[in-house]
């Protein structure tokens, strides 16, 4: 999305008094909320990934399964 502002002298107008109208139409524009918003989407995971991923969580599982069994399975100290 392009959005265009434009922001004319006019000749009494000072250079400050320039900047502040375009960053109010900047602002109300919401282009910088827009902006930040953007920067950190992330993209869906592909069908590969997420296919993997649940195949090594399967495999992270049984092999816990099977230590279980054994009576092998790690103990880990409780959290706080």
């Amino acid at each position: 999305m392009i959005t265009r502002i434009e922001v004319k002298r006019d000749s009494t107008e000072s250079t400050s008094g320039v900047l502040r109208r375009f960053s109010k139409r900047v602002q109300g524009a919401n282009i910088v909320r827009q902006a930040k918003s953007l920067r950190f989407t992330e993209r869906p995971l592909s069908h590969y990934k997420k296919k993997k991923s649940a195949l090594v969580r399967l495999e992270r599982r049984a092999a816990y399964e099977r230590l279980k069994k054994l009576g092998q399975v790690p103990i880990t100290p409780a959290r706080r």
